[in-house]
C-alpha cells in the first residue's frame, strides 16, 4: 500500500533509534535521505539494505511531483533527514503537503527532535511555547526581533556554533541583559551541555569558551506587567 512514513532519526546517539523506525525503514521501497552518505552510516549501524535516494532543500521542490507518481504507484516511501525530525527545519513539508493534497497517506512516526529536551531541561515555563527554528540572517532578521521582544510565551531557536555570539548580543539588545536563556548543545553526545542564565551571563560565557556543535536556544518570555 502507498504511504509516506516521515522518521525521526537520532540526533546523537544512535541508540534513540526507535525499534519501530527501524522496522519501517527496513520494510519500505525506499528512503528519501537529506544526505545520503550521513544516513548510509546510520542504515549501516542497523542493517538496513532499502534503497536510498537523495532529498534536501536543494532539490525537493524538484522531485515533489515524481514522488507522488511514485507513490500513487503503490510504493511505501520512508523520509529521513540527517538527525532528528523531518520537516522541523529540514526537509518534508513540501512532500508532506502534496501527499495530503492527493489523499496520500501519511504517518509520521515519534522520536527525536532536539527542542523538545532542550525545552525542558531548560527550567523555563514549557505548558506554552513558541518555535522559532533558525532566524532570519540578514533580511527580517531586525523586525522578527522586535516583534519577538513582546512575546510572552518560551521561545526556541536553533542557531549554529558561529553566529551564536551574535545571536545572544542581538537578544541583549532586544530583549534586555535580564531575560533568562538556556542553551543547550550536542544533545544525546558526548559532551552535552546546558548553560543558562541572564541573556548577558550566557554571552559572556560562550565570548570566553567558543561553542561547537548543534544548539538549541530557549528564551523566556516578556514578563508579564506586575511580575
Amino acid at each position: 500500500m502507498s504511504k509516506l512514513f516521515i522518521v525521526p532519526t537520532p540526533i546523537g546517539n544512535l541508540k534513540d533509534m526507535t525499534f519501530r523506525a527501524v522496522e519501517v525503514l527496513k520494510d519500505v521501497d525506499l528512503i528519501l535521505a537529506e544526505d545520503t552518505r550521513t544516513s548510509g552510516k546510520l542504515l549501516k549501524h542497523y542493517e538496513i539494505n532499502t534503497q536510498m535516494q537523495s532529498h534536501h532543500m536543494h532539490n525537493e521542490h524538484k522531485m515533489v511531483d515524481n514522488l507522488v507518481q511514485k507513490l500513487k504507484s503503490g510504493i511505501a516511501i520512508a523520509l529521513i533527514s540527517d538527525a532528528g525530525t523531518p520537516a522541523i527545519s529540514d526537509p518534508g513539508f513540501l512532500l508532506t503537503r502534496a501527499c495530503v493534497e492527493n489523499n496520500i497517506e501519511v504517518d509520521c512516526l515519534p522520536g527525536a527532535t532536539a527542542f523538545v529536551p532542550a525545552l525542558v531541561n531548560s527550567g523555563l515555563p514549557n505548558d506554552k511555547f513558541v518555535f522559532e527554528g533558525f532566524l532570519p540572517v540578514k533580511k527580517g532578521r531586525q523586525t522578527r526581533l522586535k516583534l519577538l521582544s513582546e512575546e510572552t510565551r518560551t521561545i526556541i531557536f536553533y542557531e549554529s556554533p558561529h553566529k551564536l555570539i551574535k545571536t545572544l548580543t542581538h537578544f541583549c539588545d532586544y530583549f534586555g541583559e535580564e531575560r533568562p536563556v538556556s542553551v543547550s548543545r550536542e544533545l544525546t553526545k558526548l559532551y552535552e551541555e546546558t548553560v543558562r542564565g541572564t541573556a548577558k551571563e550566557v554571552m559572556e560565557h560562550y565570548t570566553n569558551k567558543p561553542p561547537k556543535g548543534e544548539i538549541v536556544i530557549i528564551v523566556g518570555g516578556k514578563p508579564s506587567k506586575g511580575n
